[in-house]
């Protein structure tokens, strides 16, 4: 497998798996019979039991890269169709792809700081993939 198509294959199981966190969390807050019946409680949603901050941090930082994922998907497809095995484009989608195992770290880990700029990195990379295409 090329290594540009491997690093969008794996940001995109990135993002399959980065909901599992705060699944788990709820599977254990709520119990396992609330959690497969959707509803914690008659009350629910008014009622919802507490979670724990990284647990909610974990469910933003996946629905971050799930916003995310479309772009950068499209712009390495455009760049591997319109230009085969860049290696600009190969070193971007690598950078991508760790940026956001980073980001989604520091995020559910709370770490104060970093969190906008790795993300920052992950979206300039994906400006300077487009703009393999674009230029």
């Amino acid at each position: 497998m090329e290594l540009t198509l491997f690093y969008l294959a794996a940001s995109g199981m990135l993002c399959v798996l980065l909901w599992v966190p705060y699944i788990l969390n709820r599977v254990f807050v709520w119990g396992i019979p609330a959690f497969v019946s959707n509803y914690p409680s008659k009350k629910f949603p008014a009622d919802v039991p507490a979670i724990p901050i990284w647990a909610e941090r974990a469910q933003r930082a996946h629905l971050n890269m799930v916003e995310t994922l479309p772009a950068f998907a499209a712009v390495v497809l455009a760049a591997y169709l319109t230009n085969g095995n860049n290696p600009v484009v190969t070193l971007w989608a690598a950078v991508f792809f760790w940026a956001r195992v980073f980001h989604a770290s520091v995020y559910i880990l709370g770490v104060p700081y970093l969190r906008t700029p790795t993300y920052l990195v992950s979206w300039a990379a994906v400006l300077i993939i487009g703009a393999q295409v674009i230029v």
